[in-house]
């Protein structure tokens, strides 16, 4: 399942991202999913990563 989330950037990072998504042909939210899904797996990859059992999550308001 897909969830669907807010991200707040500095414009210049915005910028970029835009950028970077229109030279590759595809929305820029569909790059930032991306990125930020291989940032988690490197992150993984690295034992950059908490384990399950010491996340906490909130409830969505």
């Amino acid at each position: 399942m897909s969830k669907r989330i807010n991200v707040t950037l500095p414009d210049s990072v915005l910028e970029d991202l835009e950028a970077w998504a229109e030279f590759q042909g595809r929305p820029t939210a569909n790059l930032a999913a991306f990125l930020i899904e291989m940032s988690i797996k490197l992150a993984k990859h690295n034992g950059e990563f908490p384990q399950k059992s010491s996340i906490r999550t909130f409830p969505e308001q």
